[in-house]
């Protein structure tokens, strides 16, 4: 009996070395044996039905008048505090002061930290997470905040449904460069390798965001990374925040999901999950389809090829115009080989007339008075 209850116990110890590692002891990344599609394996939420980022879809959001524009609070007062920076492997993270907040929502929301997402292969390539009538941005930028009036701390919130707002901001590459950008570009140096830290100076952390702050998506959706909690409040504005191509690339290449000590290299590139299903839920437009209305390629194609006929149409009509205004007038110009009309002599022509018609009787008078009578007859 003793033998056998040995024999029990070292089974279970056999099973217990076995058993899967705990969620919070898996190095989960985005592509590979723990790559994102086999998140849900490991972490239950990230197979749930609210999942984030979505594709947003603009014929199919609904307007909500009641969603008024988003207030940073503080993010401009910095302060002398530097900020703290750090390579998270996934990510690079810069904390926020506490003093920083966001108001327009049903609560007061407290920040916590902001981070990017980002692609590889430069412009054009994809990288943010949430897409717009299935359209990537290069990048994206998520500000976290926690739900402060009911619950007291990011741990404590990120858990329930109401407990989580996060500010997207979709990020294009034009020819100009984004001063606000290099307070965090400038300084990734630092931190190349995963859990390296920084402190960096403070900047104006709201001169990261698009200047209209009151034209947005909202819906109720997770966290992009595990666990995958479905407990964020989601604010995706419309405008695009532009930086140049060359900060782009540096993001892009500067960082190492590996560490210091670690002898393979791997670049931190395409750092996005790909987009989930909406199911049942709606996505928001705090603006109507008029005023924000999303065209897509075929349609500006369509617009610029109208645009251009109508040109070339009225480059035709126009010529035509002139054409004809030209040829009336050289008919008018050109010499005429017909004779010269002759001066009207109506009235003198008629005078004359007059006058022969004059003469004639007269004569014709004479030539009656010198007739001689004819003399009377004798009878024999």
């Amino acid at each position: 009996m003793d033998s056998l209850g040995l024999f029990i116990l070292l089974m279970l110890l056999c099973f217990q070395w076995t058993i899967a590692p705990a969620a919070d002891e898996v190095t989960w990344t985005y592509i590979g044996l723990v790559g994102q599609t086999e998140w849900s394996q490991y972490f239950p939420n990230c197979g749930g039905t609210s999942q984030s980022p979505v594709d947003v879809v603009t014929t199919q959001t609904k307007y909500d008048p009641s969603l008024v524009p988003l207030t940073p609070l503080g993010y401009s007062q910095h302060g002398n505090k530097p900020l703290n920076m750090y390579n998270n492997g996934h990510t690079v993270v810069i904390e926020l002061p506490e003093w920083m907040g966001l108001a327009g929502l049903p609560w007061l929301f407290t920040a916590v930290q902001m981070h990017l997402h980002w692609g590889s292969g430069g412009p054009s390539h994809g990288g943010s997470e949430h897409t717009i009538n299935g359209l990537s941005a290069d990048a994206e930028l998520h500000v976290v905040h926690y739900n402060s009036e009911l619950y007291p701390n990011m741990s404590a919130a990120m858990t329930q449904s109401d407990g989580l707002a996060v500010l997207g901001i979709l990020i294009v590459t034009g020819e100009e460069t984004n001063p606000a950008f290099n307070s965090i570009l400038n300084y990734l140096s630092r931190v190349r390798h995963a859990d390296q830290k920084a402190l960096i100076p403070a900047f104006d952390v709201e001169s990261l965001l698009p200047n209209d702050l009151g034209r947005y998506y909202r819906y109720n959706g997770s966290l992009t990374t595990p666990p995958c909690y479905q407990s964020v409040i989601w604010s995706v504005f419309h405008e695009r925040v532009q930086i140049s191509k060359a900060q782009l690339l540096r993001l892009e290449t500067i960082l190492y999901s590996s560490k210091t000590e670690d002898t393979d290299r791997m670049l931190l590139q395409d750092n996005y999950r790909a987009t989930q299903p909406l199911n049942h839920r709606v996505v928001f437009a705090s603006f109507s389809a008029e005023s924000g209305k999303e065209l897509s390629s075929g349609e500006v194609t369509a617009i610029v090829i109208g645009v251009m006929c109508g040109c070339v149409g009225l480059a035709v009509i126009i010529r035509f115009i002139v054409k004809t205004i030209r040829s009336t007038s050289s008919w008018d110009v050109l010499p005429s080989n017909r004779p010269a009309p002759m001066p009207r002599m109506e009235e003198p022509e008629k005078a004359k007339e007059k006058k022969q018609d004059v003469a004639l009787n007269t004569t014709a008078d004479g030539e009656k008075k010198e007739e001689p009578s004819p003399s009377p007859q004798t009878e024999p």
